[in-house]
């Protein structure tokens, strides 16, 4: 990472540049990684409206990847990912969760669990990185990280509707 200090002179708060740096180099990573957990959750969903929904979070998240390029852009660094051990655990176990209710009425829920855990990580990384943008001064990095993380929220209330007018009650 020693080619990410550059143009940190002068810079308010720059001692959170190697961090943020860092943070995004994993959030980007685990957004690739979601990219394929996402297809095999929308593949596996009973409900119209839960495989929809899943679908729709795959394209944003391709948005959220393209963003997430011109976050590293505005700070003058090439985009480049580093494997998310975060979010490979969480995709093992969504894996999981697939496998042992895989015939069950209840699959629906658990994957809405298994995706919550996911919207959750990823709302306290987007979280942490608006708030280091914030007090570096990195404004046009802020406005891009701000949007995803409000798209990550609206998600999270969007499984939790799916939840409870749906897939965690009785038909």
């Amino acid at each position: 990472m020693a080619n990410s200090k550059k143009n940190t002179e002068g810079m308010p708060n720059a001692h959170l540049h190697e961090l943020f740096v860092d943070e995004l180099r994993d959030i980007l990573g685990a957004e690739k990684q979601l990219l394929k957990g996402l297809k095999k959750m929308a593949s596996k969903a009973n409900g119209e409206t839960l495989k929809n929904a899943f679908q729709e979070h795959l394209s944003q998240t391709e948005e959220h990847v393209e963003r997430l390029k011109n976050v590293f852009d505005s700070i003058g660094l090439t985009a480049r990912g580093k494997k998310c051990k975060a979010m490979e655990g969480l995709l093992n176990e969504a894996e999981e969760i697939m496998e042992e209710f895989e015939n069950g009425e209840v699959l629906d829920a658990a994957l809405i669990s298994a995706a919550q855990k996911v919207e959750h990580y990823e709302i306290a990384s987007y979280g942490c990185l608006v708030t280091y943008a914030k007090l570096m001064e990195h404004s046009e990095a802020e406005e891009l990280l701000a949007t995803t993380l409000n798209e990550e929220k609206e998600t999270d209330v969007k499984l939790t509707d799916i939840a409870m007018s749906e897939a965690n009650v009785a038909q």
